[in-house]
């Protein structure tokens, strides 16, 4: 089989799903990669450390800034090549495989978790309770893989360069119909929710937006990343992008505490694939307690604190 993997990168860097799929798809059988936008040359010898054999590059100035069709464009060109096009589920991602589907009248199945090498997709289902197996009718069969559904082995330090390809762009007149006329990006203080291996999330039982520092400070002693539930997001408290949940973000970190969180289904189809689930919650019937590791019945507001100075003396001494 033959794979061509679409690698977002944004600053210089391929995103972390994005290196999870392409290992996959090396796993399976021929993968290929491709990078499309400015800067995309210098990242193609780093595709070869996570079993690129070829790498087709779009590195050209009317790329810039990311959008979706233009990609689309690069990608139909290269498509007709492979049995299947593979992409890590990103709001960008997503426009661009959904593109390109309908402009090679292809099969496209999303929130896929698995593949086998016989192009068999796993994909959940009844609120994540039971696998389910998709297939395509024709090729290229194009796959979006929901996020965290793969680990990212260590970067390969030996082993032969990739067979890098430039492409020439040809943008369709649509293509360009779109502008981007302003960009303001959110600063970060840790790693992103769907990168981080800690995530701290908060939910109504905080009590009040203030009460965030809780999850805030937990976090940086943990060296983690913070997050949301959508009844939070909703009431202002936090921003959308710290969202996890069925309409927010899906992470799988090795560790989730959740403070004051209930566990609505919703908000469970975001992170019930982490390794640990830490709950702490004072309502003892609380549903985020049935799918919990270790559950903690008691106040957060006089737990957090305490745990968060523990933290801190484990790593000072």
């Amino acid at each position: 089989m033959s794979v061509l993997v679409f690698l977002e990168h944004h600053d210089g860097e391929i995103q972390k799903g994005s290196l999870g799929v392409l290992a996959k798809a090396a796993s399976l059988g021929d993968a290929a990669a491709v990078l499309v936008g400015g800067g995309a040359g210098a990242l193609a010898a780093e595709a070869g450390k996570y079993g690129a054999r070829r790498v087709h590059v779009a590195d050209d100035a009317s790329l810039d800034p990311p959008l979706p069709q233009p990609r689309v464009d690069v990608l139909a060109g290269l498509a007709g090549d492979y049995d299947a096009v593979f992409f890590a589920n990103s709001v960008l991602a997503a426009d661009i495989a959904a593109g390109l589907a309908a402009r090679l009248d292809a099969g496209l199945n999303w929130d896929l978790v698995d593949i086998t090498g016989d192009f068999v997709g796993k994909r959940p289902a009844l609120q994540d309770s039971v696998l389910v197996d998709v297939g395509w009718k024709s090729a290229p069969r194009i796959a979006l893989f929901r996020a965290g559904s793969f680990d990212v082995p260590e970067a390969r330090s030996a082993g032969g360069a990739p067979q890098v390809e430039n492409v020439a762009v040809a943008l369709e007149e649509h293509s360009t119909a779109a502008k981007i006329v302003d960009q303001q990006l959110e600063e970060e203080s840790g790693p992103s929710i769907e990168d981080a291996e800690i995530v701290v999330a908060g939910g109504r039982g905080l009590g009040a937006p203030e009460s965030f520092s809780l999850a805030e400070e937990l976090a940086r002693a943990l060296g983690g990343a913070v997050g949301a539930t959508r009844a939070v997001v909703d009431a202002g408290w936090y921003p959308y992008s710290a969202q996890i949940g069925q309409t927010g973000k899906t992470v799988s970190p090795k560790l989730y505490v959740a403070l004051g969180i209930s566990g609505a289904i919703q908000h469970k189809v975001g992170m019930q694939s982490s390794n640990v689930i830490v709950a702490i919650n004072k309502d003892p019937n609380a549903p985020i307690f049935e799918f919990s590791d270790l559950g903690v019945v008691g106040d957060v507001h006089e737990i957090v604190p305490k745990l968060t100075e523990l933290v801190k003396q484990r790593k000072g001494s």
